[in-house]
């Protein structure tokens, strides 16, 4: 899944993007495996997979995803709560996930998602500014909230015994939030400035945001989180309260509650909080689908601030939601290429002992860092993403012609079956750092029913992973890895010219 970096503060949520291999993640909801790149961001390597990682403990371990520990309900005003027991402390998650992000957003009000998001921690009828959070925090409770491109969630990590208050929390934002316009003012300068910080004065997020709208010409995807620039400028409080009334409503949103809990007793909370709150039919966002790309597109950003050249590549690829649909080739996606676009890309980079480190890192020394990124688990089609750091002494088109020869490669051969073997194990073996961590199990159930799947597919996932074989691996960097379908972006230095 990708995920997103949050502020430390309580209530200040942050937008995070898919850029080229880049994805920013909550700080408690890291896996221990989880990988570091530079400037601070944390970078999931293809996270997807891991949750077939997350798939394969919970099939074999304390905690388990087929003895009907997860309970789905449907409130009648259209409301889906989904309850995972665990009951190994007594603590729970709650989560409510709203299906609204920034593909929701228009050209002209880009970053409105993510600007709500913020103003959800001020003040409601019945709550004064930074009740919510002083609430939450006197009783040694942690929360905060993310806004992605296909959903925006709010969530509470405390005492089993603080679901209820939870509830009393979040129904009362859901229905009763109040916008202030001296608040907003100050807040959309807070907004600005985190856009300076965290784009526009880093230059690998700033080439990434660039390369992004190149890469996509029509599809949504092109538009970063936290908004342009001006139209963060340019955005008004009526903008807000607008898509508030839109989008937060009981039958968009989902309530994800994983702990030491009992559902019966949960489903009761939520009919007594959220159950008298008038159901509003959602209309779906408009379709802007991607138009056709028909050859390499290519691109050179350059910034005074760069020290180390950086190299970005993305080929657009298809997602679960695209299943039995045309691909970017017209041809229709089958399921098995998801979960081996998932296993190319551990092939690639997943560990030390993958293609990449093996070969560019340590073998030939010419890159410093090589990642890969694929998101299989997206409301609409997708990147499978590479980003590279040369090694002191080597130029990015020597970078870039090693990583096209490692992707030739596995389209001559495909993969030994002791790297699929490799590949299988550590799903296991990634996973013993993940069960232990409620947030991410609810992470996991949220995300999937935010995209348009079912939470069901995470025990149906380390199956179809396994069943993958090395021609299928071959068969999907033959189709998908195609440069006419494909986007390279290069940062260099000011001086370089």
């Amino acid at each position: 899944m990708r995920y997103l970096k949050m502020k430390k503060a309580p209530g200040a949520g942050t937008a995070g993007n898919r850029q080229f291999g880049y994805a920013s993640t909550p700080d408690d909801a890291i896996p221990a495996i989880a990988n570091r790149i530079p400037r601070g961001r944390s970078h999931l390597r293809h996270p997807a997979f891991l949750l077939a990682a997350v798939c394969a403990l919970l099939t074999a371990g304390p905690v388990r995803a087929d003895d009907a520990r997860t309970h789905e309900f449907k409130l009648d005003n259209g409301l889906k709560l989904i309850v995972q027991e665990d009951h190994r402390a007594p603590v729970a998650v709650v989560q409510i996930w709203y299906k609204v992000g920034a593909a929701y957003e228009q050209d002209g009000a880009t970053g409105v998602s993510h600007a709500l998001e913020h103003m959800m921690f001020k003040r409601t009828e019945h709550l004064a500014t930074g009740e919510f959070s002083r609430t939450i925090a006197e009783r040694g409770g942690r929360e905060n909230a993310f806004t992605s491109l296909d959903y925006t969630a709010y969530f509470q990590q405390w005492s089993k015994d603080d679901v209820e208050l939870s509830f009393r929390l979040e129904a009362e934002r859901m229905q009763h939030l109040l916008l202030d316009e001296q608040e907003f003012t100050t807040e959309m300068k807070v907004i600005a400035e985190e856009r300076r910080l965290r784009t526009d004065d880093d230059p690998q997020a700033l080439a990434a945001e660039v390369a992004q709208t190149v890469a996509w010409q029509t599809s949504p995807y092109r538009q970063p989180v936290i908004g342009w620039a001006a139209d963060i400028a340019s955005m008004r409080l009526p903008d807000l309260r607008a898509w508030y009334e839109r989008w937060y409503t009981p039958s968009n949103a989902t309530l994800v509650v994983v702990g030491d809990v009992e559902p019966a007793a949960i489903k009761r909370l939520a009919d007594q909080y959220f159950g008298s709150i008038a159901r509003r039919d959602i209309a779906p966002p408009r379709a802007r689908p991607e138009v056709g790309q028909h050859g390499e597109k290519r691109l050179i950003v350059r910034n005074e601030k760069v020290q180390l050249p950086h190299l970005m590549m993305a080929y657009k690829t298809p997602t679960m939601t695209q299943i039995g649909q045309p691909g970017p080739d017209g041809k229709l996606v089958e399921a098995w290429e998801i979960y081996a676009l998932d296993v190319l890309a551990a092939v690639l980079d997943g560990g030390s002992s993958a293609r990449f480190t093996r070969e560019l890192v340590r073998g030939q020394e010419i890159a410093s860092q090589v990642g890969t990124y694929f998101q299989s688990m997206s409301r609409l089609p997708d990147m499978f993403s590479i980003d590279a750091t040369p090694r002191e002494g080597h130029d990015l088109a020597a970078l870039e012609a090693a990583i096209r020869a490692q992707l030739e490669a596995i389209k001559a051969a495909p993969p030994t079956v002791e790297e699929l073997a490799r590949v299988k194990t550590q799903v296991v073996a990634d996973t013993v750092y993940q069960q232990d961590s409620m947030f991410y199990q609810a992470m996991i159930i949220g995300t999937l029913e935010s995209v348009g799947l079912s939470w069901r597919l995470r025990d149906e996932y380390a199956a179809a992973i396994r069943q993958i074989t090395p021609e299928q691996v071959q068969a999907v960097a033959r189709r998908y890895l195609d440069r006419d379908r494909s986007t390279v972006a290069w940062l260099l230095p000011e001086e370089a010219r």
